[in-house]
């Protein structure tokens, strides 16, 4: 079977913490799937909010859309760890980047790699929006810093 591979950057345009809440626990008592999406899409709010952009302007309808996602699951979370997620944006393209996420525990231990892959996007035209040179230069983050 093949696996999924996050390709990691050499450097990060910000680092956020998240702690893992006891809602965020699946059955085996530990980090569920589906929040630790939820946990990467706030890191992905944040780090938008950090270069000035909004993930979605409802008086405009102008944001994002994702259009893809990977995780590379590296290890187990649980409740009361808190999440140290790097995050940098990869693969500039003509409507969108790539949002590549590094997450590990407050003891420094891996938990995953993921990535989401993200497009700009009218939601009134319900069209891509090509990405200004002016966000891809804040996205590039001079301002980047090596692990």
């Amino acid at each position: 079977m093949a696996r999924v591979k996050v390709q990691l950057p050499e450097t990060y345009l910000l680092a956020v913490e998240i702690p893992v809440r006891i809602t965020d626990l699946n059955y085996g008592a530990h980090l569920g799937n589906d929040a630790l999406l939820s946990i990467l899409h706030e890191a992905r709010v944040q780090f938008l909010r950090h270069l000035g952009q909004a993930e979605y302007d409802p008086a405009t309808g102008l944001g994002h859309i994702m259009a893809d996602v990977a995780i590379e699951y590296k290890g187990e979370g649980f409740y009361g760890d808190v999440l140290h997620i790097q995050m940098a944006a990869t693969d500039l393209g003509k409507y969108g980047f790539d949002l590549v996420y590094w997450v590990k525990n407050q003891a420094g231990r891996e938990i995953a790699r993921a990535k989401t892959g993200m497009l700009g996007f009218n939601y009134t035209t319900r069209q891509l929006l090509p990405l200004p040179e002016e966000y891809a230069a804040r996205l590039r983050g001079p301002e980047a810093r090596p692990l």
